[in-house]
């Protein structure tokens, strides 16, 4: 398994936003999104320590944090990913999270037991991926889940609703809307938040870039 980064850090975002986590970040992704805040992980260009699941687990377990965010690039595509989850889902003292694009089939993390939480994107319109998106995997969220809408301007939102309306997201799994960072004012969110009735759903700031440097590594 390609490893690129792996670090303690505050979880920035999600449902465990402000709390510590121990990241392992994957190296390679399918999608190429115009808003990415992680490009110089996805290629194999991309320096990586090389790791074994066993390897991984080790290093987590080391650092005696019990939140653990999956992260990448795209961390399912990754050979063994199998593996490392079913080690990590053994741990009961582990909370994991898989941070997945949305592009990836999801279901066959959910055939493991005391499977991890995962944080899906749906990838917005101004990403220029939202046709990469796989639909089937709507019908495995559960409410451990959360599913992501990063948007940049007032099209992503309209495709946010249409999205949380049309799979009832806010029943099945929390919801999270971000704003693209310095792509879109935030009171606009708060505005169409309102504009819609859209109970339910959270907006939420990537707390790590308001911390450090939007172009921190490790963080």
């Amino acid at each position: 398994m390609y490893v690129v980064e792996k670090f303690v850090s505050i979880n920035g975002e999600s449902r465990r936003a402000g709390q510590l986590a121990v990241f392992v970040r994957f190296r390679g992704c399918n999608l190429n999104c115009s808003y990415c805040d992680t490009k110089w992980a996805n290629t194999n260009e991309c320096p990586a320590d090389e790791m074994s699941p066993d390897e991984i687990y080790a290093y987590i377990k080391s650092t005696k944090v019990n939140n653990v965010t999956l992260t990448g690039g795209e961390p399912l595509l990754q050979k063994d990913m199998d593996r490392l989850l079913k080690i990590l889902s053994e741990d009961k003292s582990l909370y994991v999270e898989i941070e997945t694009n949305g592009s990836v089939n999801i279901g066959w993390v959910k055939n493991i037991k005391n499977s991890p939480s995962l944080t899906m994107d749906f990838k917005s319109p101004s990403s220029g991926m939202c046709d990469k998106m796989l639909m089937e995997n709507y019908g495995y969220i559960e409410s451990k889940d959360t599913v992501k809408f990063v948007c940049g301007s007032y099209e992503d939102l309209i495709k946010a609703k249409e999205i949380i309306d049309c799979f009832d997201l806010v029943n099945k799994c929390a919801v999270y809307v971000s704003p693209v960072f310095g792509s879109i004012k935030l009171e606009s969110i708060v505005n169409f938040m309102k504009d819609n009735n859209m109970n339910g759903v959270n907006m939420q700031l990537q707390m790590h870039k308001y911390i450090w440097s939007p172009d921190e590594k490790g963080v």
